[in-house]
């Protein structure tokens, strides 16, 4: 089936099966590698994506669920107020150890300032919850996502 995608304000027809899983047309059909495979399952958080702002895993999104809503990656994040922020702060803070969960950590941080400019402790971590560090760098994310909310408005752009 043809669908027409809006992914990081940019139009892309594919031609799939409709219950092809959004990160394998994000993946593989249109080489956006930036969103990871962590399980398959929506377990682990490595491959989300924003759907229309929120947070979602993209394996467990169905190419016919995602209907004419807009979809936002990793590679785009930094057009996001929030999303250069909280890069900034995941530089500053040397989050990333191995790197391959940051992609939805960040995706998850970003939507969590968007929705939230100045999260509690507890509050970061319910919306970080089902993102998964193998390294266990989960106090440096914290401080990450602290740092970006402290540098101001989070919640345009």
């Amino acid at each position: 089936m043809k669908f027409t995608l809006t992914i990081n304000g940019a139009q892309h027809q594919v031609n799939l099966e409709e219950d092809t899983p959004l990160l394998w047309v994000l993946r593989d059909s249109l080489g956006m590698t930036g969103t990871k495979f962590g399980c398959g399952v929506g377990a682990c958080g490595a491959c989300t994506v924003h759907l229309d702002g929120q947070p979602v895993r993209s394996c467990q999104i169905p190419l016919s669920a995602v209907g004419n809503a807009s979809i936002q990656t990793i590679e785009a994040v930094h057009e996001l107020s929030a999303g250069q922020q909280i890069q900034d702060a995941w530089i500053q803070e040397q989050v990333p150890q191995c790197g391959y969960c940051q992609s939805g950590q960040i995706m998850s941080a970003s939507a969590l300032l968007r929705e939230n400019p100045t999260p509690s402790d507890s509050e970061i971590d319910n919306a970080m919850r089902g993102n998964i560090c193998r390294c266990g760098s989960y106090s440096e994310i914290r401080k990450a996502i602290h740092l970006a909310a402290s540098k101001g408005d989070v919640n345009h752009g």
